[in-house]
């Protein structure tokens, strides 16, 4: 009698930058069995990124035989391994650009202009309404002080030159472009654009399943 082939049970915690890309790999797959998303703006907060990752893989425990953690390093994460309780591939990228470009393309991009502000499509449909939000939430005064959102952007991207829209072919590409070309011209900023690729997420979402494989055996 053939052995029964023993299901594995895959969790994904990743950022919600990388939703639509992880959407897209994980579709129909059997295998995935969690799928959370955590808000981008805990970026800005490491301490705060790095409590909520550890306490969202934590209390998958005996729910999941592996993680992949979908976020770049960010500083915050490079140790973050050592606080969980179940085995989790991560990406080797320090954010969400390298793991959508590769860090040796990100790298080449950052040489071709050091001022630039990399649009993932997740930047892109946030815009430049994501920053200004920022403006309203830390300075609701500000029109009393005699500025305005325009100003406070300027402000944030004193340096940038250059919008570079990185196309993962997720979403409606023509809005996406639509919406990198408003915020570059907002933000005046040369608009350029190139090709991501979704194989750094699809090579590690296959090493959290061959690390499951590997532990079931061992098991």
């Amino acid at each position: 009698m053939m052995s029964q082939v023993m299901k594995m049970k895959i969790g994904v915690v990743a950022c919600e930058s990388f939703r639509k890309e992880m959407d897209i790999l994980t579709e129909g797959d059997p295998d995935i069995v969690h799928k959370e998303y955590l808000e981008f703006g805990l970026h800005s907060y490491p301490q705060d990124l790095k409590r909520a990752v550890v306490e969202h893989v934590n209390a998958l425990q005996g729910k999941v035989d592996a993680i992949f953690l979908g976020f770049g390093t960010c500083n915050s994460l490079k140790d973050v391994r050592k606080e969980l309780v179940v085995p989790t591939v991560t990406i080797e990228a320090d954010d969400c650009v390298g793991a959508l470009l590769t860090n040796e393309e990100y790298a080449r991009e950052k040489k071709v202009c050091a001022g630039t502000l990399f649009a993932i499509p997740f930047m892109s449909e946030m815009g430049t309404e994501y920053f200004e939000k920022e403006l309203y939430s830390k300075m609701p005064n500000y029109e009393e002080l005699g500025v305005d959102a325009q100003w406070f952007l300027d402000m944030l991207f004193d340096g940038y030159s250059r919008l570079l829209l990185v196309d993962t072919g997720v979403g409606d590409a023509e809005a996406l472009k639509r919406r990198s070309m408003d915020m570059a011209k907002r933000l005046n900023l040369r608009y350029e654009e190139r090709q991501g690729t979704l194989q750094v997420l699809k090579d590690r979402l296959q090493d959290t399943k061959e690390l499951a494989s590997s532990l079931a055996r061992s098991g």
